[in-house]
């Protein structure tokens, strides 16, 4: 009999759990020969979130993980994997976007030999055209500037062998992004196709332009290549090729007593170069906020509590 670990990160998801449980329950019954347990990571919830939880673990092999405060999906997700003891290990997000009953796909891709197995977005019922766009292109800038390559509208939902997990916590990371660390680890990968459904109860704890999506495209971009300061230093290169052009240009216009440009030229040039002085900074920035973290040897995450079926 193999186990299944199943993790879910999540923050007041009240109206979601029963069902969610339920449907997990009925997914892995018709497997043969698989078990299971379920990982929740509360992620400091305010709502009856952990009380439903305590009382579905008299019925279901429920373990509760309580943070200390909110530590977002990565540190959480890194927690629940630590406590995971199954042969596979599936995460995903507690909200029913994502449907339980992929399981049996995800395991015949897992027994075909796959040790990562993606989930791959085909359609996202109730999400904008604005959001679904820029997140496309999100995906396109990561794989481009970056050594991985993440399937394009795979998100976190996935199965990952028990051999490439142990792979991934071996990388000590403080901000772990962990659809690129499965990616990055290697090993044979596959994918399933589905439709994501629309949040039926609750609002998004992930707005498109909030903090998560941002710091998760930030992560994607610099976690993996130094491929965006060789970016700052060919934009340093173009801006000097473009400051000698000008020089000449100005040079020219003098010596041909011709009137040179007013002063809208040389605002526009000035915030030109500022521009790509304050990108390169950034850039810069953040790979020493990411060593910074790193050097200081901090934990990630701290786990208030953590309750498992008796």
């Amino acid at each position: 009999m193999k186990l299944i670990s199943y993790v879910f990160s999540f923050k007041n998801e009240e109206k979601n759990l029963e069902e969610l449980i339920q449907r997990v329950d009925n997914s892995v019954k018709k497997l043969n020969n698989y078990d299971y347990e379920l990982i929740f990571v509360n992620d400091a919830s305010n709502d009856n979130s952990e009380k439903i939880l305590l009382d579905l673990q008299k019925k279901y092999p429920i373990t509760i993980i309580n943070m200390s405060r909110t530590f977002g999906v990565g540190p959480c997700v890194l927690a629940g994997f630590k406590q995971a003891k199954g042969d596979c290990i599936i995460y995903m997000d507690s909200d029913l976007q994502d449907p339980p009953e992929l399981l049996d796909k995800l395991i015949k891709e897992y027994e075909k030999g796959a040790e990562v197995v993606h989930t791959v977005r085909t359609k996202r019922l109730g999400e904008s055209k604005l959001k679904l766009l820029i997140t496309k292109i999100a995906y396109k800038i990561i794989n481009f500037l970056s050594d991985i390559n993440l399937p394009t509208e795979a998100g976190d939902y996935k199965l990952i062998s028990k051999k490439a997990l142990t792979n991934i916590l071996e990388q000590r990371e403080f901000r772990p992004y962990i659809r690129g660390l499965s990616v990055w680890v290697g090993f044979k990968q596959s994918h399933v196709e589905y439709v994501r459904d629309a949040r039926s109860e609750g609002l998004t704890k992930f707005p498109l332009l909030s903090s998560g999506p941002i710091t998760q495209f930030i992560s994607g971009v610099t976690a993996y290549s130094l491929k965006p300061l060789y970016f700052g230093i060919i934009l340093g290169i173009v801006s000097i090729f473009f400051s000698i052009i000008l020089i000449i240009y100005a040079l020219y216009m003098k010596f041909t007593n011709i009137a040179v440009p007013g002063t809208a030229g040389i605002i526009i040039t000035i915030s030109f170069f500022s521009g790509i002085i304050l990108l390169t900074l950034g850039i810069t920035g953040i790979y020493i906020a990411r060593i910074f973290e790193e050097v200081r040897g901090r934990g990630s995450y701290v786990i208030k509590i953590i309750k498992k079926k008796l």
